[in-house]
Formats: structure tokens, sequence, C-alpha cells
């Protein structure tokens, strides 16, 4: 998952006089006539953009933050890695329209909460609500939505911790609150999901039944969770032994 780079910004709005040309028949897509004028607003967009990616450098600055004062505490890092993305303006136009909403900037606001994105990964389930917990806790983090699918599975096996936060951000002497989601997930959750995706939307099973596969995926994702599950009581077991020989 990159951040959407400000030379890739450029580079979309250096298509924007082409596209409105190219777009502006009657027969086009209107989805695509909506990602013109949506990129046809250049000073808006790239302040839009700017004002994500600000949110998601905060977040991710707490969750370092977190991470190294933790260490310190369990001598260990409970944060693996960080991911982070924004979601580009075809994906943002694309959902609007799934939702039924007319694409524009007051729309992105007011119903996509996924613009900007972070995955956690921890090694272990304690830590993805320890981790939660804490950043949760913080004064100027505000809970918008929380979903469990650790605790409550999806139906396909997919296990993570979904939560979209408020935070605000100053951008020069303008103050706004933004919304970041943030999925927590274990490694072994992270790998299961990453590979489904791959093998999921590979575009020839479009035309052949998945049921079997489908079975296959859930079950390898049964598998993982009892990894996991037996990784952290060995980790307990261990810790146990250590605090009992002091």
């Amino acid at each position: 998952m990159g951040i959407l780079k400000g030379n890739g910004e450029k580079m979309e709005i250096n298509k924007v006089t082409d596209l409105v040309k190219m777009f502006s028949e009657e027969n086009v897509d209107p989805k695509v006539k909506e990602l013109a004028k949506l990129l046809g607003n250049e000073e808006k967009f790239r302040t839009l953009m700017a004002y994500y990616r600000c949110a998601i450098m905060e977040v991710e600055t707490k969750f370092r933050v977190l991470n190294e004062s933790l260490s310190l505490k369990y001598e260990r890092n409970p944060i693996e890695s960080i991911k982070s993305r924004l979601k580009d303006p075809k994906s943002i136009i694309d959902k609007l329209y799934r939702k039924g909403v007319e694409p524009n900037f007051s729309a992105i606001d007011k119903y996509l909460e996924d613009i900007a994105g972070l995955r956690v990964i921890c090694a272990f389930k304690e830590d993805v609500y320890m981790i939660s917990d804490y950043l949760l806790k913080q004064d100027d983090i505000t809970l918008v939505e929380y979903i469990d699918y650790i605790k409550s599975p999806k139906p396909n096996g997919y296990r993570s911790l979904h939560v979209v936060v408020n935070i605000p951000i100053f951008l020069g002497s303008e103050k706004r609150v933004m919304k970041v989601e943030i999925q927590f997930r274990t490694m072994a959750m992270d790998f299961w999901a990453s590979l489904e995706h791959k093998i999921r939307y590979k575009k020839e099973l479009e035309l052949i039944s998945t049921e079997e596969i489908e079975v296959e995926l859930k079950a390898c994702a049964d598998a993982s969770d009892m990894l996991d599950e037996k990784m952290q009581k060995i980790k307990h077991n261990i810790d146990n032994i250590i605090l009992e020989s002091q």
C-alpha cells in the first residue's frame, strides 16, 4: 500500500486537459466524466490529498512512538510493520457510485471513511488490541467506527480489526478534522489476506466455479487463526517460566 505522492498527483493533473476534451462526448461513461471534473479542480484536489497525507503521517507517528515506548516496557516491538495508502481518484469515484452518491468533494468528506488508510501488523493478537486501545485513549483521537473481524470473522475467513478515527490536522493556519481507517492484523492474518486477494481476483476465476476454492481458502484462514492462538500460548508459557525463575 503506497501513499500517493506529489509526483503521482502531478501526473494525474497533467492529464486533466486531455481528459476533459476526450470525455466531453455524451456517450462516455459518466464515471470517467466525474473523474475528469474531480481532477480538473487542481487546487482543491491537491489540498484535499495534502490533508489526507498529513492525517496518515500524524497517525503513523503515533504508532511509531507507541512502538518505541512499549518496546522499552516489554523488551520487544509489538508492531512489526506499518503500511499506508491514499485512495486513488478513480477508486474514490467508483466507491461513491456504489454508494449511490453523486461524486463531488463534499461527498468525499461525508460518505468515504477510507481515503486515508493504515495497516498495522502485529506479532500477536493481544498486541492488536493493546495497540488499538492505546491509540484510542489519546486525547486528539476520536473513534468513528470499530469493527472486530477477529472475534467475528467474515464468512470467507477474513480476520482483522478495523478502526476509523478522526484526527485534527493543521495545514498552515487552517485546522481540519480528517478520517483515517486503520486495519490491525497479526502477521498470519496479513499473510492470508494478501494471498487470498491475489488468488481470488484473477480474471480467469470469473469464468469458473469458485466454491471449492472458497472452502479451501476458509480452511487456510482457520488454520492461520489456530497458528496465532498457538504462538500466543507459547509466548505466555515462556513469559511465565521467565517470571517464575526471577
